[in-house]
């Protein structure tokens, strides 16, 4: 079966639909192998969904940046979003470089500045689509009191929102032609999306906007960032770490989600659909709530 590179793969399927039986070929999301070898830490190996196209830089390193002509390379992007998620970097300067490897494009290498400074809290494993803080037990808390506190002054109304949340399914090509990726998106102070990204796995989604943030050199603590999925606690662990000041989602958050959003001065809002938003934290973000009582 041959995969596109927009992220889909069309798949021979029957369509039964009331009386009509049909026959047809199906667009699926396409699910693959994307394995980050990290220098002296270990390797990780993701389920993803490549949407990029075919054509893409080869490597990056903070003197440089981007090596080559045809801009960031998705695997780049997700690679380092990962690393700084999972707090292997703090910044791209712990990178010495990232970049494919020659011999397999399904394998991106990461060098580090220093090899002994990271505190990886897992080495060497196969993470699915659906990984994030899972299985930490009594490490939660120590994951959220190692989170930053976000900075003020964004401010944005629900109205602005609802566009840009509207502006994030546009953009959702992946989405539209299967119904089953997540998408995630970056947005600015002046309401301007400055970053969109797809993904079978709501997680890489996020991780994807992160890292291109990263290495587009985007300022993260001045903006917010738009989900397509629930709000749970390794999402917005994540959101929290990029220092979003603003986290947004078309469906509701767990307990934890909110109480790291109202730990870490994040304005957390759920149910960002039709003409609904519920603000669940940090409401003076909120044009239209600025003068409530927090």
């Amino acid at each position: 079966m041959s995969k596109r590179v927009d992220g889909t793969s069309p798949v021979a399927a029957v369509r039964l639909d009331r009386y009509v039986v049909d026959e047809e070929l199906c667009s699926v999301i396409t699910e693959d192998t994307l394995t980050i070898s990290v220098e002296g830490v270990g390797t990780y190996t993701l389920m993803w969904t490549p949407t990029g196209g075919g054509a893409c830089a080869m490597a990056y390193t903070p003197a440089d940046g981007i090596l080559g002509e045809a801009g960031v390379a998705e695997p780049l992007a997700m690679a380092v979003g990962f690393l700084f998620t999972e707090g292997i970097i703090e910044t791209v300067a712990d990178l010495r470089a990232v970049a494919f490897c020659p011999d397999d494009s399904k394998v991106v290498t990461a060098y580090l500045a220093d090899t002994a400074r990271p505190q990886a809290r897992r080495r060497d494993v196969v993470m699915n689509s659906s990984c994030g803080v899972c299985g930490e037990g009594g490490r939660i808390e120590e994951v959220i009191s190692g989170l930053p506190q976000a900075a003020d002054g964004l401010v944005v109304d629900a109205a602005t929102l609802h566009r840009l949340m509207a502006e994030m399914g546009t953009g959702q090509t992946v989405f539209a032609a299967t119904g089953g990726a997540h998408a995630a998106a970056v947005f600015d102070a002046s309401g301007r999306i400055v970053a969109i990204a797809e993904d079978l796995g709501r997680h890489n989604a996020l991780d994807k906007v992160i890292g291109r943030c990263l290495l587009d050199g985007v300022d993260t603590s001045s903006c917010g960032v738009l989900l397509s999925s629930r709000l749970s606690l390794e999402m917005v662990t994540k959101a929290a770490r990029a220092r979003f000041q603003l986290v947004a989602a078309v469906s509701a958050p767990t307990s934890l989600a909110v109480e790291v959003a109202e730990r870490r001065n994040i304005t957390l809002c759920g149910f960002l659909r039709g003409d609904r938003c519920t603000v669940y934290s940090h409401r003076r973000r909120i044009g239209e709530l600025g003068s409530w009582v927090n």
